[in-house]
């Protein structure tokens, strides 16, 4: 009778102990990249099925000084160092879930002595030292009947893909960053030839003022006026010289090193922006070549498996221990057949009553999932207009560019006749620093546009991934709650 009440009790006591998940589930859902429709915004650049960027990109920019600091930034970079130990310590959280899942062996030695007073129990027990020594092998396993563990062990893969592919990215950030540095490096020198140029302009017109002022033409208001140019060409040149010393000290932080290493960098060549072209499979492929597309697709792996480890928390689990060894008063008998003793311990954890922390842990895990799942939407929303705002920008600065060098040339052949006019005493000072002012403001524009449109290219490389390639990516169907 007794043991079909076992059989009979044994079923409703383990539905008792299952906590209810009733009402638990993430609410978060993954886009589809091919909802987001870019179709007319992007439909009118050339398309190329080699468009995608190199992993070494740079070195099409043709610029050997530009390799080498590229790869001294690699190689000495602290921010890197950072980004690698946040991937081993992801891969140390991965070999800590790995262990949960396998059984532990343990060996322990130990000796304990008491000597009881004969105040408290008489002779012989009493005023007697004894002493209690033993030898141990323990064993212990958790069974993973519902996949737990397994969950754990595969959530923390996945966060180690994620911090691995994030080191990646640190290192393709670093390159556009010190190409981009390096660019404005470049325009420092160029705004300091514009500069330079205006100095010389200055210098010209004050000689053509005094002589005039000699010859009776112009007076000393004319005289003051050019001779107040002067400094305040001076002034811009200083402050193109001291611009481009302060981008040599960027790009030195950029490589690792102090300040003095940027004196080294000499004058960079005159570099020409890529072709403007887009990948025939974008948007299709931008998931798998932008690393912080990937490695959210990765975290949302790791929030569903982090799910399914909560949810095996409410099942019950049988867990064994057993242990082996020898034990005895005193030094005698120790290794003594009589002095062997043995436990076996299995168990049966059931979840009755917890105050709600098993749903709240699942709750918080449901919630993950969401963050997970938003960041990842969030990001794809973000890569597709990068890539759109950059393709824009970079359309529209071509015939910006030509506007601006029509303009440059209008007014370099307007500032030849003004000064030819005020030479010949036909035309005034005022004539000549206004068209003067149109030329500087001209050449510097034309700079200007030249540097946005190499820097948006470089801009495009990296919003298309900057050469990434996943060496693996998460599973196609992962979203295992859609």
């Amino acid at each position: 009778m007794r043991p079909s009440l076992a059989m009979l009790v044994l079923p409703l006591v383990l539905a008792a102990g299952c906590a209810s998940t009733h009402g638990l589930r993430p609410e978060g859902r993954l886009r589809d990249p091919d909802s987001l429709a870019a179709r007319s915004s992007l439909g009118q650049v050339e398309v190329s099925a080699a468009a995608w960027p190199r992993r070494d990109w740079w070195r099409s920019l043709g610029d050997p000084q530009l390799d080498a600091l590229i790869a001294e930034a690699l190689a000495g970079n602290p921010g890197l160092e950072a980004a690698d130990a946040r991937s081993r310590q992801a891969l140390a959280r991965v070999g800590v879930a790995d262990a949960d899942r396998q059984p532990t062996i343990g060996a322990s030695a130990s000796s304990s002595g008491l000597r009881i007073p004969e105040t408290v129990i008489e002779p012989p027990t009493g005023g007697h030292y004894s002493a209690l020594n033993s030898l141990s092998l323990s064993f212990s396993y958790g069974f993973d009947l519902w996949g737990g563990k397994r969950a754990a062990w595969e959530a923390a893969v996945d966060e180690a893909h994620a911090a691995e592919i994030d080191a990646q990215a640190a290192r393709l950030t670093l390159s556009a960053n010190v190409a981009r540095s390096y660019i404005e490096l470049a325009h420092a020198f160029e705004r300091a030839d514009i500069a330079d140029h205006e100095r010389e302009r200055a210098r010209h017109s004050l000689e053509l003022t005094r002589q005039r002022v000699d010859a009776g033409i112009d007076s000393a208001l004319q005289l003051r006026q050019a001779e107040a140019a002067v400094p305040a060409a001076e002034q811009q040149w200083l402050a193109a010289t001291a611009k481009i010393d302060d981008e040599r000290i960027t790009l030195a932080a950029l490589l690792g090193a102090g300040p003095d290493r940027g004196l080294a960098i000499t004058r960079p060549q005159r570099l020409a922006p890529a072709a403007l072209q887009l990948p025939a499979t974008l948007p299709a492929e931008l998931l798998g070549r932008r690393p912080d597309l990937v490695a959210a697709r990765w975290r949302v792996e790791a929030a569903d498996h982090a799910i399914a480890s909560a949810r095996a928390a409410f099942y019950p689990n049988i867990d064994l221990s057993a242990a082996v060894g020898l034990a005895a008063l005193g030094g005698d008998g120790l290794f003594s057949a009589q002095g062997r003793y043995y436990q076996f311990a299995p168990a049966i954890s059931l979840p009755i009553f917890d105050g709600g922390r098993l749903r709240a842990n699942l709750a918080g895990s449901d919630a993950q999932y969401d963050l997970a799942v938003a960041q990842y939407n969030q990001n794809l929303v973000d890569a597709l207009r990068d890539v759109a705002a950059r393709i824009t920008a970079l359309r529209s600065l071509v015939p910006q560019i030509e506007a601006a060098r029509q303009a440059a040339r209008t007014a370099a052949d307007a500032h030849r006749l003004a000064e030819e006019r005020y030479r010949n005493g036909i035309g005034s000072y005022l004539d000549v620093l206004v068209v003067q002012q149109q030329l500087l403001v001209a050449e510097q524009r034309v700079a200007d546009l030249e540097t946005q449109r190499i820097d948006g290219s470089i801009a495009l490389v990296q919003a298309l991934g900057g050469g990434f390639e996943a060496d693996a990516a998460p599973p196609a169907d992962a979203d295992a709650h859609s």
